[in-house]
């Protein structure tokens, strides 16, 4: 039997980051347990009313955060405050499929849009591979803004 997952990033700052992976990936944050959000409505405002109401110490307020797909297909992806920097290269990555089907400079054209939209949001472009037929169909590496790798695949 197959199990589902949650990614979860060690950050500095959950909300921020947790911000970033939201418009790159198109996911939502969900609404905190038991408030049923009107279609719309802010989760991040909703979030900040809930944990005032239980009496969460505004200091502490940001240390986890979560980004759900909106159509229940990928991974939730979670955000845990840590203290310390990340400091070495990461030994798991996300590969995000920007352009998939496409291939040659269709498919590089298309991963150059999408690495600009994200560069816009705070990633930071690392590195252009370009395609090397069979093996690879070429790809670009970026960081978050936290400095966590990744792929457009």
């Amino acid at each position: 039997m197959s199990r589902h997952i949650q990614i979860t990033f060690d950050a500095r700052d959950p909300r921020a980051l947790s911000c970033f992976w939201r418009d790159a990936l198109g996911y939502v944050h969900p609404g905190p347990p038991g408030v049923a959000l009107p279609e719309g409505a802010d989760a991040l405002a909703a979030w900040d009313e809930f944990l005032a109401r239980i009496g969460v110490p505004e200091e502490q307020r940001n240390t986890s955060s979560a980004v759900e797909d909106p159509d229940g297909h990928g991974p939730r992806l979670f955000f845990q405050q840590v203290p310390e920097d990340k400091v070495a290269k990461n030994r798991v990555h996300l590969d995000v499929r920007a352009a998939p089907g496409l291939e040659g400079d269709e498919r590089m054209a298309a991963l150059e849009a999408e690495c600009h939209r994200l560069v816009a949001l705070g990633a930071t472009r690392v590195r252009r591979h370009e395609p090397a037929p069979p093996l690879s169909a070429g790809f670009i590496v970026l960081t978050d803004p936290e400095g966590n790798e990744f792929c457009l695949d």
